[in-house]
């Protein structure tokens, strides 16, 4: 055995004993960096590949999906009490959808039905023509940096262009001012299909923590 293959058993097993078995603040900050780092650009990509878009997971970071209150209003409707419920929620905000020709049953058979909420984290699927419904939850490109994601309440087409309307459950209305009124496929990255709960609490902290830093993280 040559002394390059010594020194490279060697250094393996410096390397190896430092990351699994160095109790001590730099071990434990190293495990961190390469867990992102595989995570990053081995997981991710490889989720975006499987499921077609290149947003596979993403973390609810704002209130507009939820069915209960935030700031004692709902559906923009002030209301100091409330008991969060679905039959509560129609009650609130079904006049909206049912304008809008969605009744309380179709809405209960939308997916995601009971809205989620903040720190949730939504696993994503490839979105098209072909397989976007009405009550399908959207992530898009907005005006805002980082995107939204809300429900689909309108399909429509313009000049031969299939386009969606969307709007937060907990929101009183469809907001122009996040160009979510007119939604085209190429602002789309998809669509939700399952939801983890509390997952995304994580990076909420994390940006949170680094904010007061003056460290400016897109989300």
């Amino acid at each position: 055995m040559n002394e390059k293959t010594e020194r490279f058993k060697h250094h393996s097993k410096r390397i190896w004993k430092f990351f699994w078995h160095e109790d001590s603040l730099w071990s434990w900050l190293a495990n961190i960096i390469v867990a992102f780092l595989i995570i990053k650009f081995i997981i991710y990509p490889l989720l975006g590949l499987l499921l077609g878009t290149s947003f596979p997971i993403v973390a609810v970071v704002s209130e507009s999906m939820e069915h209960g209150l935030y700031g004692n209003t709902l559906c923009g409707q002030d209301l100091p009490q409330f008991q969060e419920s679905f039959a509560n929620y129609w009650q609130v905000c079904g006049a909206w959808y049912e304008n809008y020709g969605i009744t309380k049953t179709q809405f209960q058979n939308f997916p995601f039905p009971d809205g989620f909420r903040k720190g949730d984290v939504i696993i994503l699927w490839r979105a098209n023509e072909k397989n976007l419904q009405l009550g399908d939850v959207l992530i898009f490109q907005s005006v805002k940096a980082q995107p939204l994601i809300h429900r689909v309440v309108r399909i429509g087409e313009e000049d031969g262009e299939i386009f969606y309307q969307t709007k937060g459950d907990h929101n009183a209305n469809s907001y122009q001012s996040l160009r979510e009124t007119e939604i085209s496929l190429d602002r789309v990255y998809g669509k939700g299909i399952l939801r983890l709960p509390y997952l995304g609490w994580l990076k909420i902290l994390f940006v949170d923590a680094v904010k007061p830093l003056g460290i400016n993280i897109q989300r």
